[in-house]
């Protein structure tokens, strides 16, 4: 499991395409969530972390938000994606570590959340809480989605309970939203949680 913590771990996976997870599209929540927001949403600070294959990225781009970083630390999926968006600002593109980015060089107003924390070794999750705070600004958000079911393995995707998430997110955030997604893929009906969190 310590391997799910190295670059090279992901970065093997992506080469290999063994993504199980990935649907290959834009999650229906999370656009339905980007198609409400105002146009004067558009130049807000926004990041995807473990943004893997970001079809969110790519798709918050093509609408004409301005200020999306997409953060990876397997270089491979950042390739992919220059290959697909060539005309994505390279300044935004940023492959590194999520937990050792500082929010001395990096705040946002909001965070979206896509498969990154069921990624993470869970042993981590804790510390996910913590540096997702850190890296909002004041009453910053973050919004996106968890899986809401226990996958009885070692490897990712990690499972998890709204009970595990409210205590866990509680200590940094005031919980505004954390429901079942009425929306989801088709292939993740009934296993997901919309989250609407704000950094106290």
């Amino acid at each position: 499991m310590e391997n799910v913590s190295e670059a090279g771990f992901w970065q093997q996976r992506y080469e290999r395409d063994s993504i199980g997870w990935d649907m290959g599209q834009v999650s229906p929540p999370l656009k339905a969530y980007i198609d409400q927001l105002p146009e004067g949403a558009k130049d807000q600070a926004i990041l995807v972390a473990g943004a893997g294959n970001a079809y969110e990225v790519g798709y918050l781009h093509e609408q004409g938000f301005t200020n999306v970083t997409l953060v990876d630390f397997a270089p491979a999926p950042i390739e992919a994606f220059v290959k697909r968006y060539p005309d994505f600002p390279t300044e935004h593109l940023v492959c590194a570590d999520f937990f050792s980015l500082s929010n001395e060089q990096y705040q946002f107003d909001w965070i979206l959340e896509q498969t990154f924390f069921c990624a993470i070794n869970p042993s981590r999750r804790d510390e996910y809480v913590q540096q997702m705070a850190k890296l909002l600004k004041p009453q910053g958000k973050l919004i996106g989605l968890l899986f809401d079911t226990d996958f009885g393995r070692d490897e990712p995707p990690f499972g998890g309970t709204k009970e595990e998430y409210q205590r866990r997110f509680d200590t940094h955030f005031d919980i505004e939203i954390m429901e079942r997604s009425y929306n989801s893929h088709p292939a993740r009906q009934g296993s997901e949680l919309f989250i609407k969190l704000r950094a106290k």
